[in-house]
């Protein structure tokens, strides 16, 4: 495992994502198997860990919180805030200060946990990142030493521009990946001048660019691959990039045949990686194997420029014309 610079800490490149652990938009898993899956991760070297208190509402973070005492090994969290509907906290009460801090102090606990390493707000609307009260909440937060840093996650490369203007904002989280390339050309250089951290979500495509599926492959009802395929129930990005799934799997294919070996996966993440800005990937897991095989991309060499100018241009060709959704 290689490992980049988060501010005074070093934390590794390949991190992971644990959407799937709140058992709520991926399918069921049990702590059993959510333990084998973050203790295989920590084997590797991994020590970021992204969560949100919405994912299975708080069951993520709880599942953490339990692993966390287990072991003895140093581990960065990142949780998220913003999108919860329930009680007091839900839309659009959930950007003011009393709201904001109730759900540090929910996460907190999730946790068990006296201080969070990282809040960052979770896709909140654009005009609220213009307005700027959030990140005045955020540095009160840190002030009052209940987190350590705070971020924002976000679907467009404007919402990360707007946040780029905010003193103090320790990372930024984006969708990145072969089928949202753009994003570097828009984005990274003021990240890098800002000492911001990038932390690179949806870095697969929901999956797509692992080359396993067919356009037969069905998910269950229960599986965000399912219900929001077409941006029914949250933006279109988060589930296949925005990309039409049988569009996408074709696609995905034309991309491999790009790619050194039949290692898809492993070569989309290395791919993200030779972007020398981004400090850290996200990919979920829903097994051991498949924390393996996504820690494997940190020791692949760097893919050539050839091959970097050839998948760009099945980008600008084919790909970027048949996103949908804001991005």
């Amino acid at each position: 495992m290689q490992y980049r610079s988060f501010g005074k800490y070093k934390v590794s490149e390949i991190g992971l994502g644990t959407w799937q652990l709140g058992s709520a938009d991926w399918g069921k898993i049990d702590d059993e198997k959510a333990f084998a899956i973050l203790q295989a991760f920590v084997d590797a070297g991994g020590n970021f860990v992204d969560t949100a208190d919405v994912y299975g509402m708080g069951i993520s973070e709880k599942v953490i919180g339990r692993f966390l005492k287990a072991t003895d090994k140093e581990i960065f969290i990142a949780t998220k805030l913003g999108r919860r509907h329930d009680g007091n906290n839900g839309w659009p009460q959930n950007f003011g200060y009393d709201a904001m801090r109730q759900q540090v102090e929910s996460s907190l606990r999730n946790l068990d946990a006296s201080k969070l390493f990282l809040e960052q707000l979770h896709c909140i609307p654009t005009e609220e990142m213009r307005k700027g009260d959030v990140f005045n909440h955020l540095r009160k937060l840190k002030e009052e030493s209940l987190i350590e840093n705070f971020g924002a996650s976000v679907e467009t490369s404007e919402e990360a521009l707007i946040c780029l203007e905010q003193e103090g904002l320790a990372s930024l989280q984006i969708i990145f990946n072969l089928f949202r390339q753009h994003v570097a050309d828009e984005v990274f250089a003021k990240a890098a001048e800002k000492n911001v951290a990038i932390i690179v979500r949806v870095p697969l495509a929901s999956g797509l660019l692992t080359g396993k599926f067919t356009e037969q492959t069905t998910f269950a009802a229960s599986d965000h691959r399912n219900y929001n395929a077409n941006g029914e129930a949250f933006n279109t990005g988060e589930t296949f990039s925005g990309v039409e799934f049988k569009e996408g799997v074709k696609l995905s294919k034309e991309i491999a045949s790009l790619l050194p070996d039949e290692r898809t996966a492993q070569w989309a993440l290395r791919w993200i990686l030779d972007h020398p800005e981004v400090t850290t990937v996200i990919p979920g897991a829903s097994s051991v194997a498949q924390v393996k095989s996504n820690v494997a991309a940190s020791s692949l060499e760097p893919l050539s420029n050839e091959t970097h100018k050839k998948l760009r241009n099945l980008y600008d060709e084919k790909i970027k014309a048949v996103i949908r959704g804001h991005y």
